[in-house]
């Protein structure tokens, strides 16, 4: 906890980064800049609804066209990053790391839920699966048994359970009947129902489909809980990067967002409140879990 609220401080004064040169082309100036946003909601359509205010807003800002993409999952939003269809992204922790690692994406801010820049990644069984803890999930109990992760782009649905079943020694192909890797509320729905015997999720998720009546809070059993992460990361291309001009813009108008969301709530969605400039250091833990899983190599 104390790891991350030093990054968030020591990085409200984001300061210019070196960059080694990206293939691809900057971003003409007045050229349609295209926003790429993570399936946050159960379809398209109404992510695209949601996500359309904060479009408008950062165009209105900017002075210039902002295109609204939605990808599908976290592992296509990193390459969208990465690739140039996309150049600026709203995304998860792993995506982002992914995006930086591979194509030097950089994070200019990072999203803020009830005040906080910090998240946990949590499994959730169901009241008659027999798992009370996380070590009846490790032990005899949950051997056989059916877990769902998110997609292999997912922080929490993915990345820091992996860890954490790798530090218990566990494989999960292995410990288990069967694995699947599906959408977050996906994975609610389906331990609520039974139809799964655990999955991971993330406290964010968890408290939006309970507080919509998607989930009724007594048939998804949290056993386990992580560290804080840190929150959604908003992140632009290497070559957009290079222009600080705009970057600059672009923060500016990401952190009047809290004071404007007393006048204009739907610029977020529920329970997010603003942003707060940071810098890569602040996804440190999460760089370390995905060289401690083996999913990224150290760069020589």
């Amino acid at each position: 906890m104390h790891f991350l609220r030093r990054n968030v401080i020591a990085a409200a004064s984001v300061t210019a980064l070196t960059l080694a040169l990206a293939s691809g082309n900057v971003c003409a100036q007045g050229a349609p800049l295209k926003l790429g946003v993570g399936m946050f909601q159960p379809d398209r359509e109404k992510n695209d609804a949601t996500y359309r205010p904060l479009t408008d807003y950062l165009a209105k800002a900017l002075g210039r066209p902002v295109e609204l993409r939605t990808v599908d999952s976290w592992e296509g939003l990193a390459k969208s990053l990465a690739n140039g269809e996309t150049d600026i992204a709203l995304m998860g922790p792993w995506g982002y790391v992914l995006a930086n690692h591979f194509s030097d994406a950089q994070v200019i801010s990072t999203i803020l839920y009830q005040g906080k820049p910090e998240y946990f990644a949590m499994m959730v069984t169901h009241p008659e699966s027999g798992l009370t803890s996380v070590q009846d999930l490790l032990g005899p109990k949950g051997k056989g048994r059916s877990f769902a992760f998110g997609d292999k782009g997912s922080t929490s649905g993915y990345l820091i359970p992996l860890h954490f079943f790798m530090q218990q020694g566990i494989d999960p192909e292995k410990h288990f009947g069967r694995v699947l890797y599906t959408k977050h509320q996906a994975i609610e729905t389906q331990v609520a129902a039974g139809q799964l015997d655990a999955g991971a999720d993330y406290n964010r998720n968890r408290t939006a489909m309970i507080d919509q009546g998607m989930l009724k809070a007594e048939r998804s059993v949290v056993i386990w809980q992580s560290a804080p992460l840190p929150n959604d990361a908003l992140a632009v291309s290497s070559n957009l990067f290079k222009d600080k001009a705009l970057v600059l813009r672009l923060q500016g108008a990401l952190a009047q967002i809290g004071p404007l969301l007393k006048t204009q709530p739907n610029l977020l969605p529920a329970n997010y409140t603003g942003f707060v400039n940071t810098d890569n250091a602040f996804y440190k833990s999460i760089r370390d879990a995905g060289l401690a899983t083996g999913k990224l190599t150290p760069k020589s």
